[in-house]
């Protein structure tokens, strides 16, 4: 970790009031500073509305589980961000994502998703590589998840890009337990 570690003791007010809000949040009050929260919580300025879009995105969108989990681990697997892809990965395979798909995704080959995981893979996997969506795929998305539910699968592959890139640039470690994706 590019951070030097922080203590909750350590942390002044704004900061503080950054990790109670993730904590009063749907996240629970169990929340510590693992992952990106350590790191946002020294930045309160953005530390608190990026926390904030993070409850939103991952606790207040109509997208399934599954379908959310399959879109964050396909950002995590592109940025190669080992934290994310771990913690995601476990929720994926509880929210009945196929295991064996997830680690051909991990793996970098063809997932072979199913149904709506694969319509959300695609949208994150056009969109990490190409940029954009193809007319044809924004209709079959369109089609598929409505305006509002599209524009969550799109904000959710987004946010977890910040995320991502939170934890690439400081070097966040796995937490214990945590199995890591992608040995250099």
């Amino acid at each position: 970790m590019r951070l030097p570690p922080l203590t909750e003791e350590e942390l002044d007010p704004a900061q503080r009031a950054v990790l109670e809000a993730m904590r009063q949040g749907p996240r629970g009050g169990a929340l510590g500073l693992a992952g990106p929260f350590g790191v946002w919580v020294r930045a309160p300025s953005v530390g608190a509305p990026t926390q904030a879009l993070g409850a939103a995105v991952r606790y207040a969108t109509g997208l399934a589980d599954n379908v959310r989990e399959v879109a964050i681990c396909t950002v995590g697997v592109f940025h190669r961000a080992s934290f994310e892809f771990a913690a995601h990965r476990a929720l994926a395979e509880a929210a009945g994502v196929d295991s064996a798909a997830l680690e051909r995704l991990r793996a970098g080959e063809a997932p072979g998703f199913r149904g709506d995981e694969d319509l959300a893979y695609r949208v994150a996997h056009h969109l990490l590589h190409e940029h954009r969506l193809s007319e044809t795929l924004y209709a079959e998305a369109r089609a598929a998840f409505g305006d509002t539910a599209l524009i969550e699968l799109v904000t959710t592959i987004g946010y977890y890009c910040l995320v991502s890139l939170t934890l690439n640039a400081f070097e966040i470690p796995l937490s214990p337990g945590m199995d890591e994706p992608f040995p250099r």
